[in-house]
């Protein structure tokens, strides 16, 4: 089972990245996805999850109505949407795949991506 997440990058405040979570060795559909982030220096925190069953998607506050979790079945992965970042959004991106979404973070996780770098800059 892998996970590959890709898509980071360096980009100035207010700007827009799409993060791609891309599944191998399994199917991706049944499982319930979400994003972590370490900012430097802090502990990592859950952003976003998007449930395996419903594809009900869950946000933390900080970036409610500026991210969106979306699943492509067809592609076998789960993207995150971007827009408005800010210099918090800053920090280490991985995905992850569980049982089920507890609020914004996925839970019983079975496999975790490598994740990509996000900087928020001027």
């Amino acid at each position: 089972l892998q996970l590959t997440d890709s898509g980071g990058g360096t980009v100035q405040p207010g700007g827009s990245l799409r993060l791609s979570c891309v599944a191998s060795g399994f199917d991706l559909q049944p499982y319930s996805v979400g994003w972590f982030r370490q900012a430097p220096g802090k502990e990592p925190e859950p952003v976003a999850c998007v449930s395996g069953i419903y594809g009900t998607s869950h946000y933390r506050d900080s970036v409610k109505g500026r991210f969106t979790i979306f699943r492509n079945n067809a592609k076998n992965r789960v993207e995150l949407q971007m827009d408005g970042l800010t210099f918090e959004d800053t920090g280490l991106y991985d995905c992850a795949a569980g049982a089920t979404c507890s609020r914004e973070r996925p839970d019983h996780l079975e496999v975790r991506g490598e994740g990509t770098l996000v900087t928020v800059s001027s």
